[in-house]
């Protein structure tokens, strides 16, 4: 059975999850070489301004699905897979 604290991060996993331009872009950084991508790769294939994808990737990060390093004036994002597999493994309980 989850904790409160569990059921609430796991909650704000699935909420970020809950947009399918977010699906999107965790599934492009995935497919990405070397798993990561820089903001400036992420913005044609979903058709979206840079500062959208910014706020998209914000809150994925935020929910604590992807993680970002800034490069100089870009941002690169790789997605967390063990937020991916504990979200999963916690609706498996």
């Amino acid at each position: 059975m989850l904790t409160a604290e569990q059921a609430d991060a796991i909650a704000r996993t699935f909420k970020a999850l809950g947009d399918p331009t977010r699906v999107r872009l965790l599934s492009l950084i995935a497919a990405s070489r070397d798993g990561e991508a820089c903001i400036c790769d992420l913005t044609e294939p979903v058709g979206l301004s840079q500062p959208t994808v910014s706020h998209h990737m914000k809150l994925l990060v935020d929910a604590g699905l992807a993680t970002r390093e800034q490069r100089g004036r870009w941002a690169y994002f790789r997605v967390v897979t063990d937020a991916l597999d504990t979200a999963a493994h916690a609706l498996r309980r």
